[in-house]
């Protein structure tokens, strides 16, 4: 995600006030068409710790917005609607800025389309502001200090645990929940979840024991091979919550707190015990790793032990685990991982 615009700080405030201040929601306000927040007002105070400190919520908050890669998942997964959230510009199958799991919970619930963030150019701090949030969630996230700051001036901001794109799913539910005062249900949710992945690697046990690298290479620049860490989700979650172990180049970088790395294609051997090598791309990928003098000395790739995801559409989206994602697409997404195991 690209750094926010920088807005100067008078301006900022101004903004911010005017939004703050306006008038209350009207009938087409997703909060007005859906179940507001069911939590117990017993629950707050609550106190989220996060990477910026520490953020306290007074009361339950009715009106709930969300910023950054799926955080309004987890009110949705809960019954509530959010008053805004981040538009979908990656893997949306018809362009109108809400990932198809997203657009089937909505629906479930009767509820109209929450604002949407564009935040394509960093975050819009005035739209936010518009639709006068009661809490800001970001559990997952790579809000800088400044971006935490401005938003927090807007409403409590919940702000990723530790490291900037790093937060696994069951973290962000934990957070996002809690912030909530539906810690309970998160909890329920979580093991909901995981339900659903032992369902799903059950299905294709082909892959159970086998080391999955997720990977991008550039087929206008086989030079190199890049790789997503343990501090990323893709990885994270095939090796946490499903319990895949590590590549060994994945392994010795476990404590990076980079969510991706690369390495040079004269070192294809730090690649040999990898078994499926997963990336984003069309089949064609596979011929040309395959013609490459150095990337055809890896066995996974001379074997053709490469699944691809097709770019840009909505499974390759959901490789990114969240609280609606997985039950959607899980069961697919891991067909497409063992499917070159069965070949």
């Amino acid at each position: 995600m690209r750094t926010s615009r920088l807005l100067a700080a008078a301006g900022v405030a101004a903004a911010l006030a005017i939004g703050l201040t306006a008038c209350s929601p009207s009938s087409s306000d997703p909060a007005s068409s859906a179940a507001g927040n069911p939590a117990d007002d017993s629950a707050f105070p609550v106190t989220i710790e996060h990477a910026y400190g520490e953020t306290t919520i007074t009361e339950k908050p009715e009106r709930v917005a969300s910023i950054a890669w799926a955080n309004h998942e987890v009110p949705l997964a809960l019954g509530i609607v959010p008053v805004g959230m981040s538009k979908a510009t990656w893997g949306d199958d018809d362009d109108n800025g809400i990932l198809p799991w997203v657009e089937e919970k909505l629906d479930e619930l009767g509820a109209d389309e929450p604002a949407l963030f564009d935040e394509t150019d960093g975050i819009d701090y005035e739209a936010v502001a518009d639709t006068q949030p009661d809490v800001i969630l970001a559990a997952y996230s790579g809000l800088t200090r400044e971006e935490y700051d401005t938003l927090s001036k807007i409403a409590p901001v919940v702000a990723y645990p530790d490291v900037a794109w790093g937060t696994p799913v069951d973290e962000m539910i934990e957070m996002n929940s809690a912030a909530l005062g539906l810690g309970a249900e998160g909890d329920a949710l979580i093991e909901q979840l995981d339900s659903d992945a032992d369902a799903a690697l059950e299905a294709h046990s082909v892959l159970k024991d086998k080391k999955i690298l997720f990977a991008y290479i550039d087929p206008s620049d086989l030079s190199q091979v890049g790789y997503y860490t343990a501090a990323d989700t893709r990885p994270g979650y095939l090796h946490d919550d499903l319990g895949l172990p590590l590549p060994s180049i994945v392994e010795e970088n476990a404590d990076s707190e980079e969510f991706y790395l690369t390495a040079s294609a004269e070192d294809a051997d730090k690649f040999s015990d990898v078994d499926v090598f997963v990336t984003y791309g069309d089949d064609s990928l596979i011929a040309t790793l395959q013609a490459d003098p150095l990337l055809s000395k890896i066995p996974a790739i001379a074997e053709g032990r490469i699944a691809i995801l097709p770019d840009a559409t909505p499974i390759a989206a959901s490789a990114n685990p969240s609280p609606l994602s997985i039950p959607w697409g899980l069961d697919d997404y891991l067909g497409m991982l063992a499917a070159p195991l069965e070949q």
